[in-house]
This record gives C-alpha cells, structure tokens and sequence, in this order.
C-alpha cells in the first residue's frame, strides 16, 4: 500500500468566542485520517460540522490547538501545525493547491496572469505558462475576451472557474477542494470532474468538500464524515 500524502493524527480544534465572554467553541475533535495517492477523500457532515475548518486547517490556514497534520513534501513529513511560515508557503508553492470557495487575487491582474502565476512561481517560462493557463480557461469556458481582465470584474460563477484553473495549472501531488462547483452549470461541473479524474490518475491525493451528490458520488474514492463517527 503506497505511503499516505496526508495524514492527520488527533486533530483538535476549537474557537474562542470573544465576544460572548470566552466561550470556547469546539469544532474539530480528535480527528484522524489518511489520503494515499490516487484517491480522493470526500469530507461530508452536517453544516456547521467542522468541514471547512478542517480542510482550512490542512491548508495551515487555520492553526489547531492539538495534534499534527503531516504532509509528504518532496520525499519528508511537513506538519502543517508545527512548521515554520516558510516551510509553509514552500509547501503550498510546490506540492499543495487549494481551491477555495472564494477566489483572492490581487485587484487589476489579468485572468490569465492569475492562473499562470503558480507555474511562473515554479520558474516555468513565461509562454509556457500562459500556454497552460489558456488551455484551462479554455476547458472552463472562459471567454478568451475576458482573458486580459482582472477577475474581479467577472460574475461569480466566472472566478469561480479562474479559481479552479489557477489551482489545477500546478499538477500538485495534493489538492485540497471546498466546494469547488458550488457555482458551476451542469457543463462546468462536468469539467471539473474531469479534472478531478486526471488528478487521481496522476497520483495526486486529493481531500475535497461537494454539496453536489452527483460531483461527490462521481469522483469520491471514499468518505469521512464529520460528527464524531469517524470514517465510513
């Protein structure tokens, strides 16, 4: 059996609420889970279950009080909670993508440079780049007039197609994906998919959220739900 890319050990995370005297808010308990490459590891629970958190927490977005969150990079384990700002960012330059639910870019980019930018990060050259990130604005059904504008200006749906390209520009060995069709028509969900399946047959280990049944049946390899069952 091939080595986990992912391995999460007694995940514990909470929030204090401030406001509200201090209350201490537990979200994530004694998590455990493991992702090998090729699969992809549906996280499926009620709202408010600690599903965003948990994968915000993989990303090192969110820093949990308890346990370890082990990342193989480039032949060594990265905990994501105890490692480094630096050691961080390399992670998410070179073997970690997410595609979150909301793209962030810097105002007045062109589209096409915010999907080329982490395979320019990676020394790729610069046609190159571009080269690939039109291909995938392409699959996604992005206008090529739209191209040179900053996403910003685009509808909702639309960054949310720039954000999925930009994400999928790296061949990542691991990508994180919450709710990445939430906004997506039938023929967009259906590319995305797609590429979901070229990532598992790449070898890339993949931990996504997908409030759509049919995106979650097509490319779920298996299930972890969050409620305190553990995984199914």
């Amino acid at each position: 059996m091939p080595e986990p890319m992912i391995a999460v050990e007694s995940l514990r995370k909470s929030f204090t609420l401030h406001h509200q005297g201090g209350i201490e808010l537990p979200v994530l308990t004694d998590v455990n889970l493991s992702v090998t490459p090729g699969e992809c590891l549906v996280i499926h629970g009620p709202s408010g279950a600690g599903k965003s958190t948990l994968v915000r927490s993989l990303y090192a977005n969110y820093k949990p009080q308890a346990g370890r969150i082990l990342v193989r990079h480039f032949g060594r384990l990265v905990d994501m909670v105890g490692a480094a700002p630096h050691e961080v960012l390399d992670v998410r330059k070179r073997t970690m993508g997410l595609v979150s639910q909301f793209l962030r870019v810097i105002p007045r980019v062109s589209a096409i440079d915010v999907v080329s930018e982490p395979l320019r990060a990676l020394g790729v050259v610069e046609d190159q780049a571009r080269e690939r990130a039109a291909a995938l604005l392409t699959r996604l059904r992005i206008p090529e007039r739209l191209w040179p504008l900053a996403p910003a200006t685009f509808s909702g749906g639309e960054q949310q197609r720039v954000n999925i390209a930009r994400s999928f520009s790296v061949d990542y060995p691991v990508i994180l994906l919450d709710e990445p069709t939430a906004a997506l028509d039938a023929a967009n969900r259906a590319t995305v998919v797609e590429l979901i399946e070229e990532a598992k047959a790449r070898g890339a280990a993949l931990v996504g959220i997908f409030h759509d049944i049919d995106v979650r049946e097509a490319v779920g390899t298996r299930t972890f739900t969050l409620a305190g069952y553990g995984a199914a």
